[in-house]
């Protein structure tokens, strides 16, 4: 269940995207667009919010306030309907595609007659899209490749959105009487950056009242079943939600086994089986007497067993029992050994909060340091200049002197179709890092694509290679690029790779930083935080290194600042002698 902020900016982005499909101004379309980032980053929920409070957030004004209004009032906005009535039904179906986008739906529903997905798939098949103008062979692969991300996260929700939910549930349960202990489980437990359902689990004297307090929830839209130890019910949204409440000794076992994965669980029980164990939700067992041996934590199940605990986001069989049983799991990178945030914006580009909002928000935060890479020059919607770029340096060296992080003055510059950045490196010195990351041509082939990334590696002023994939789950797919080659450059040159904490990146994913890790690499996890609100994504981006099997000395804002620096100076130097 999103909450309302996210609900409001969600219906503010199809607001502009209709004002696309049916003709209205570009202009007005990114107003909307505007605002719809400006809600999603709002520190407060707009909810509380009346008129005059929504007017205060950057870029709602009159007009949109009283939109906002209207759809926390009713559920619904006229305008909104209005237009929707105006455009095909194909065309809405269309424009969810990832990478198609509100005009090529419309061109395809006009020039084709296409209505639907599966006619689109039909008429891709046969030819159809050739000679269309727009729509040569690799537009067309592209398009079948976003369809089956559609279809692939159909009943899925982003790992935020269930995270948000299971707290709130998780809040109340814990309020019920005879709740003794309660959490999530689960894909959500082990940061899947996806989730079909939460599961919830909790330990109680008596089921009843957490069952009662459940189904009765002002967010639950269906109870789906209710039983005297398990219930399910459907949010608003659509998301599943189940209870189980287990007796509060067999906390351990039950949380094992809820948390999955389906094939370490089988592994994990395989191990039981040969040890003369039965290994269940309720406990671990002696086959030969039924007696029970551990249930109450899951560190002494696992250890009954000969293994180490292992961390939930390990729990994918990709060889993390055969570690615990030699003892070898890496201690993971957790959030507080992070020391700084290395990839942020503020309103001078994209961003919705003022230079000194981001500032204060990471002192609140304790960093030792924080560095803000607002978006370079050659991106035009972001309307940056040399002097806007050498005034927020001048306003954040000001700053600094309050106390609080060092403040580290970086930007993100934008890796063009031929692996072009945006200053040259008599410009480009002058920055603490500097952030490099592809955001256009994403279609190009795999070589051109591998070239532009490796370029970047290989420029003396890249410090850290942004959301490498460039992939947003569910709506984009990642490059088709060698990333194998990308990683090898990154080691030879020191580059560093991000891994982006935002829910819909989330990249590098962790099947890649994997690989990457093979190749010797290090890591920053990264918020890309465009509010002060979106530092608190960092924990999405800790799970995601966690999952590709991170400790903290592979992960640089983890370091004092003098070691980052002087990994920051080494590559440039290394650059200048050779």
């Amino acid at each position: 269940m999103a909450r309302a902020n996210d609900a409001v900016a969600a219906l503010l982005q199809e607001y502009a995207d209709l004002l696309i499909v049916t003709g209205g101004e570009a202009f007005k379309s990114r107003v909307y667009e505007k605002a719809a980032r400006a809600v999603a980053g709002h520190p407060l929920d707009v909810a509380a919010m009346d008129d005059g409070g929504l007017r205060k957030i950057a870029g709602v004004g009159t007009s949109i306030a009283e939109k906002i209004v209207e759809y926390l009032r009713t559920g619904q906005v006229a305008a909104v309907d209005t237009l929707r009535l105006r455009v095909p039904s194909g065309v809405l179906e269309l424009i969810r595609i990832p990478t198609l986008g509100p005009k090529r739906a419309v061109q395809l529903h006009d020039e084709l007659g296409v209505a639907s997905i599966d006619e689109l798939r039909d008429a891709i098949a046969a030819g159809k899209l050739a000679g269309h103008r727009g729509f040569g062979a690799k537009t067309a692969e592209n398009i079948l490749h976003g369809i089956e991300v559609l279809e692939r996260s159909h009943g899925r929700v982003l790992l935020s959105v269930a995270t948000a939910a299971a707290e709130q549930i998780v809040e109340a349960l814990r309020g019920a009487p005879g709740c003794i202990r309660c959490t999530w489980a689960g894909s959500l437990r082990r940061f899947r950056e996806t989730v079909g359902d939460v599961d919830i689990l909790a330990a109680a004297t008596g089921p009843g009242p957490l069952m009662d307090t459940f189904t009765q929830l002002s967010m639950v839209a269906d109870v789906l079943a209710k039983g005297a130890t398990k219930s399910s019910v459907r949010l608003h949204g659509d998301l599943q939600v189940d209870l189980r409440v287990i007796p509060p000794a067999a906390w351990g076992a039950a949380l094992q086994y809820f948390t999955g994965s389906k094939p370490h669980n089988v592994r994990v029980r395989e191990i039981a089986v040969r040890a003369g164990f039965k290994l269940s939700e309720y406990g671990l067992f002696r086959v030969d007497d039924g007696s029970l041996v551990a249930s109450e934590t899951e560190e002494a199940v696992y250890e009954r067993l000969g293994l180490q605990w292992v961390p939930p986001p390990l729990r994918e069989d990709r060889g993390e029992v055969e570690a615990a049983r030699n003892r070898a799991l890496p201690a993971l990178v957790t959030a507080a050994d992070i020391r700084g945030d290395l990839h942020t914006h503020t309103d001078l580009t994209d961003g919705v909060a003022p230079l000194a909002d981001m500032v204060a928000a990471a002192r609140a935060r304790g960093y030792e340091y924080y560095a803000v890479t607002d978006h370079a020059k050659n991106m035009p919607m972001q309307r940056m200049t040399d002097d806007k770029m050498l005034a927020q340096r001048r306003t954040l060296r000001e700053l600094e002197t309050g106390g609080g992080p060092v403040l580290l003055h970086g930007t993100e510059l934008n890796i063009g179709p031929d692996g072009e950045l945006d200053w040259p490196g008599a410009f480009l010195s002058g920055f603490d890092l500097c952030v490099a990351s592809v955001h256009s041509h994403f279609n190009q082939p795999a070589a051109q694509l591998t070239h532009r990334l490796v370029s970047a590696c290989e420029n003396p002023h890249v410090t850290i290679l942004g959301h490498p994939t460039t992939r947003l789950i569910g709506k984009r797919p990642p490059l088709d690029a060698d990333f194998d080659a990308v990683f090898a450059a990154a080691a030879r040159t020191g580059t560093i790779l991000e891994i982006n904490s935002f829910p819909d990146r989330l990249d590098l994913p962790d099947e890649l930083i994997l690989r990457a890790k093979r190749h010797g690499v290090r890591f920053a996890v990264d918020t890309d935080a465009h509010a002060p609100v979106h530092l608190d994504h960092l924990r999405y981006g800790i799970g995601t290194a966690q999952r590709g099997w991170l400790p903290a000395d592979d992960v640089v804002n983890t370091w004092p600042i003098e070691r980052l620096r002087a990994c920051i100076d080494a590559k440039r130097t290394a650059a200048a002698r050779s």
